[in-house]
């Protein structure tokens, strides 16, 4: 008889063990290969760990990119400037203006851990307010009636309702984007209806193209995109980074990026730095110029710690210019002062 009650009892242990399992599908983000595996029911019947770009090891954050096919992220940039001139009589005069681009990236796949995306230009938006009158352009909207705005309209036309192609690895690196002969002769086919004057089209075509081509938006995304080092950061560190200031590389800005705060939603970074101020001075036919330069800048960027992509970014920027003549009896100075914001997915 205990036999027989031992033998159940044990019978029972064993299907008390058992747990019943459900088929999943789990996605590599790196290879993007789906694999199939049986997992206990009690596991997904709970919300499963939550998968990271942003990741904590050991209290050392790296980014990486969790990206969706198909799906389409945001990167609208807006600059907005408030300019004051203060001329040697001490009256003032102020400027604003707006510059926008919308901007957005469609992954189209992710193979052998590097994403295809396309980036959209879709739309510019420019500003201008001085002396009580302000003047606004949208490619969105139709085009304005005064000729030489027309023209402005018209070649910022010409630069949306674009694409381009776009490698980039899950770290973040950007290996490629390809496309710019499409657009360039868009551009270029503007450019003759405005004119037809041959050196007046050359040079608008090269500005065009100064702004616009693998290199500059290589760097624009990058820096921008991926904030934390290769080597990771701890909650509280900092680390640099410069960018040229001159044709020359002697003046550079300075970013200096801290690690503020991070949890599974959203991983914060705050930036500070500038340039140092800059003299310049010359004298010629008994007149003394003299000129100074400084920037600084701080602000914050907020990004998406499951996705790895920027939710936000918003930097204002401090630049003041003086330039004084002098002939050694009377000095006569002009400041301009401009503060900057520029932001990123407002």
């Amino acid at each position: 008889m205990k036999k027989h009650i031992l033998l159940a009892v044990l019978v029972l242990s064993i299907a008390a063990c058992k747990k019943e399992t459900k088929t999943v599908t789990k996605t590599d983000p790196v290879t993007g290969k789906t694999t199939t595996v049986e997992v206990p029911v009690e596991d997904t019947a709970t919300p499963a760990e939550i998968s990271l770009a942003i990741t904590d090891s050991a209290g050392v954050y790296r980014q990486k990119f969790l990206l969706e096919t198909g799906k389409t992220y945001p990167f609208t940039t807006v600059q907005k400037n408030n300019v004051t001139i203060t001329a040697p009589n001490g009256q003032k005069q102020t400027m604003t203006s707006e510059n926008s681009d919308e901007v957005t990236f469609t992954v189209n796949s992710l193979k052998d851990g590097i994403y295809d995306i396309t980036i959209n230009f879709l739309t510019k938006k420019t500003s201008q307010s001085a002396q009580g009158k302000t003047v606004s352009l949208s490619t969105a909207a139709p085009p304005p009636k005064e000729e030489a705005l027309k023209s402005k309209w018209t070649l910022d036309k010409a630069l949306t309702d674009n694409q381009l192609q776009m490698k980039m690895t899950v770290d973040g690196k950007i290996l490629s984007i390809t496309g710019f002969q499409k657009i360039y002769d868009k551009v270029q086919n503007t450019i003759n209806t405005l004119t037809k004057d041959a050196n007046t089209r050359k040079a608008l075509m090269a500005n065009a193209k100064a702004s616009f081509d693998e290199k500059i938006l290589k760097d624009q995304f990058s820096k921008n995109i991926l904030i934390l080092p290769a080597k990771g950061a701890k909650m509280g560190d900092k680390w640099s980074r410069s960018e040229n200031a001159s044709a020359d590389g002697a003046v550079q800005i300075t970013s200096n990026y801290q690690l503020k705060s991070a949890d599974d939603q959203q991983v914060v970074v705050t930036v500070t730095g500038g340039m140092p101020r800059q003299a310049d001075r010359r004298s010629q036919n008994g007149i003394t110029q003299s000129v100074s330069t400084e920037l600084t800048q701080n602000g914050t960027l907020t990004f998406d710690a499951k996705t790895g992509w920027l939710k936000n970014q918003n930097i204002k920027v401090n630049t003041k210019q003086t330039e004084s003549l002098s002939d050694g009896k009377q000095t006569q100075s002009m400041t301009n002062n401009t503060v900057s914001s520029v932001i990123v997915n407002p």
